[in-house]
Parts: C-alpha cells; sequence; structure tokens
C-alpha cells in the first residue's frame, strides 16, 4: 500500500509540475511571437524610430526562462524517481502499464524541452538582431552628427600637411643653394691660389708673360661662363622653391 501512494504521489507531482511548464511555456511563446513582431515593426519604420525597448522585457525572458529550466529540472528529478520505483517493482512484479506511464512522461518532458529551447533559441535570435540593428544605428546617427565636424577637421589637416611640405621643400633649397655657396668659394679660394702662384712665376719668368696673360683671359672667360651657369641655376632654384 505504502509502495503504491508512493507511485502515485509521484505521478501526482509529475502532472503538476507539467501543467505548471506547460503554462510557462505558453506564457514564453506569447512572449517570443511579441518579440519578432516588434522586431519586425522596427524593421520597417524609419531611421529615427526607437528599437526593441528590451529592458522590461529581456528581464521578463531571463526570469521565465530560469523558471522554466527549474521545473524542467524538477521534473526530470520526478521521472528518475519514478524510475527508480519501476525498476524496484519490476524486480518482483513487473507491470507493462506502469512502464508505459513512465515513458509517457518521459516523452512529454522531451517535447517540452525541446519546445522550451526552440522558443528560446528564437527569442535570442531576435535580440541578437537587436543588438546588431541598435548597434549599426547608434553608429550612423553618430556619424551624421560628426561628418560636418570631421569635414573640416580633414580640410585643415590637409591644408596644415600641404604648408610642412612646402616648408621642407623651401628648407631642402636653402640648404642645396647653402651647399653651393661654400663649393664656389672654396673653389674660389683655390683659383686664387692657382692664379697667385701663375703671376709669381710670370713676374719671375718675363718670356712667358705673354703666355700667362691669355690663360688668364681664357680663365676669365670661363670664369664668366661659370658664374652665368651657376646664377641660372641659383635663379631656377628660388624660383622653383616659390612657385
Amino acid at each position: 500500500m505504502a509502495t503504491g501512494n508512493q507511485w502515485e504521489d509521484l505521478r501526482k507531482q509529475a502532472r503538476q509540475v507539467e501543467n505548471e511548464i506547460d503554462l510557462k511555456l505558453v506564457s514564453f511563446s506569447k512572449l517570443g511571437t511579441s518579440f519578432s513582431a516588434h522586431s519586425d515593426r522596427d524593421l520597417s519604420s524609419s531611421d529615427t524610430s526607437p528599437l526593441l525597448n528590451a529592458s522590461n522585457s529581456e528581464r521578463m525572458f531571463d526570469t521565465m526562462a530560469m523558471e522554466i529550466e527549474r521545473l524542467l529540472s524538477r521534473l526530470s528529478d520526478i521521472n528518475d524517481k519514478m524510475a527508480d520505483y519501476a525498476t524496484n517493482v519490476s524486480s518482483t512484479a513487473p507491470s507493462a502499464a506502469l512502464l508505459h506511464t513512465l515513458q509517457r512522461h518521459r516523452d512529454i518532458l522531451q517535447d517540452y524541452s525541446h519546445e522550451f529551447k526552440k522558443t528560446q533559441a528564437n527569442i535570442s535570435a531576435c535580440r541578437e538582431r537587436e543588438d546588431l540593428l541598435g548597434s549599426v544605428r547608434r553608429e550612423i546617427d553618430s556619424y551624421k552628427n560628426s561628418s560636418g565636424l570631421n569635414r573640416r577637421t580633414d580640410l585643415y589637416l590637409k591644408e596644415n600637411e600641404h604648408i610642412r611640405n612646402a616648408d621642407r621643400i623651401a628648407d631642402e633649397t636653402i640648404g642645396v643653394a647653402i651647399a653651393t655657396k661654400e663649393n664656389l668659394m672654396s673653389q674660389r679660394g683655390t683659383l686664387k691660389k692657382i692664379s697667385t702662384g701663375v703671376t709669381n712665376m710670370a713676374n719671375r719668368f718675363p718670356v712667358i708673360n705673354s703666355l700667362v696673360q691669355r690663360i688668364n683671359l681664357k680663365k676669365r672667360r670661363d670664369s664668366l661662363i661659370l658664374a652665368g651657369v651657376i646664377a641660372v641655376c641659383i635663379i631656377f632654384i628660388l624660383w622653383f622653391a616659390f612657385r
């Protein structure tokens, strides 16, 4: 009698938990439907319409999911107790009706678990899509708000880059001009030394004075040509620098 009462108590608990799970799953499914419907309205609305307000809905979703998981776990424990009872009873008095009832409760648990996971996956997909849409829309709004400032900043940066490039080219040109000047001064000193030596030799040897004079004339002509070429180069460099 005590054993029979135990079986009936387990069946009563299983049916009670199954009824609670069934009611929770109906509400959970309605919540998933409202998520999908609201998401579709947001997709077809304008860019300024608010996305899914998930503050209360997400708390409700999490709470209901935890309650259903707790009930499913409780129903699984009851089914395990019923299985243990059936195993103990079947060792002395096997009953096909008892095993059939146990299998039926297991099938119900499996169906509820499958339906819960399916609805949970649908709602999670809707939440992820809403989070993605919200992130994209926030980025678009931020870009629209800052696009004008960014364009002005880009123009200022480009202008600053042009100024820096012009300064760099001017510095390089000035450096080339200074190096050219130093080279010309060095050549001038060398030529002056050579001229002084040749003059001294001409004074010592009057016979070759006429030859030295012709050499001096040629040297002056070469100097004039070299000076003309250097002047043209300097004018071209200054024109390129301040163009």
